[in-house]
């Protein structure tokens, strides 16, 4: 176990030093800070003074070796927008994202193994037929389409949800966190249901059917369990889609998570708090590909075995 964990992290190495030197280089791409944080009748002496207050007078690959050697400190500069730590702003921004994503797939899964395993038992039938076309639906259309309707439905026209924020306590959860749900419901249903059609069919399945098992106990009992090895996976997929890519969603309903900062971050250029929520980011993906990867060393023995090794 402990050398399936040394060698993730190493593999995961270089893959996490390309990121955060891919975005340090690109967010310098979009432009001097110094524009949008001084007015325009600003002095060229004030200028080269703001420049070097905040280490933007040296040249990139200085900047970026003093980035990296903060790192292990947790030390990313502070906000140009705020004056606050870049890492306390994105500390305090990603239990936000994180509780979002946790509600969105708790929801998912439950609902898809429900819909997948009732979609199984009947094959070909006219239940299977509308699962199979309300979740490959779901699973194809974006999640920006399904925010906006939301928002125009429920908050423009019924006025029944708010448009964005946290002040409305659970109502707040609701149309983010539905939104969200849309796509994994559509996709993990049908996983699930192509997983259960292969268990259900299963020799050892027919044979625990033979013996009087009920249709409940085969279902929970016999197919979920082997089903849920390629479920898992993909759900873990979704996770860190979320995860990473809740951005959208994020800004669209106010939700001040980890994704609404780092778009505020780059509109404002705000170079040290976007370095702080990508590292966060990189690294809470990392340690979810982790456990996802342990997950199915459960499920799987012969995983286990390779892991033990």
């Amino acid at each position: 176990m402990l050398y399936f964990l040394r060698r993730r992290s190493l593999t995961s190495l270089l893959p996490l030093l390309f990121v955060l030197v891919g975005v340090f280089v690109l967010a310098r791409l979009t432009g001097d800070p110094t524009s949008l944080y001084l007015p325009e009748s600003a002095t060229a002496e004030q200028r080269r003074a703001f420049a070097a207050s905040h280490g933007f007078d040296d040249p990139v690959w200085k900047q970026l070796l003093h980035y990296l050697q903060g790192i292990p400190h947790l030390d990313f500069g502070t906000s140009l927008r705020t004056g606050q730590t870049a890492a306390s702003m994105a500390l305090r921004a990603f239990p936000n994202t994180l509780q979002l994503a946790f509600a969105t797939m708790l929801i998912s899964v439950v609902v898809a193994v429900v819909l997948g395993s009732w979609a199984a038992y009947r094959p070909n039938s006219l239940a299977d037929r509308i699962s199979s076309l309300l979740s490959m639906t779901a699973g194809s259309v974006p999640d920006f389409w399904f925010a906006i309707m939301g928002v125009w439905i429920f908050a423009v026209i019924l006025g029944v949800l708010p448009t964005s924020g946290t002040d409305n306590g659970l109502l707040s959860w609701v149309l983010p966190v539905v939104t969200l749900c849309v796509r994994p419901i559509g996709v993990l249903t049908q996983v699930v249901r192509g997983a259960m059609v292969s268990a259900l069919s299963a020799p050892y399945v027919r044979l625990a059917r033979s013996k009087g098992a009920t249709d409940v106990r085969l279902v929970t009992h016999h197919a979920l369990r082997n089903a849920a090895a390629p479920a898992l996976t993909v759900a873990g997929d979704l996770a860190v889609g979320l995860i990473n890519g809740a951005v959208v969603v994020e800004t669209i309903f106010g939700w001040p998570g980890i994704g609404k900062l780092m778009i505020d971050s780059i509109l404002q250029r705000d170079f040290a708090v976007l370095q702080a929520c990508v590292l966060l980011t990189a690294l809470s993906i990392f340690v979810l590909n982790i456990l996802i990867d342990l997950g199915y060393a459960l499920l799987d023995a012969r995983v286990r075995e390779t892991v033990k090794a």
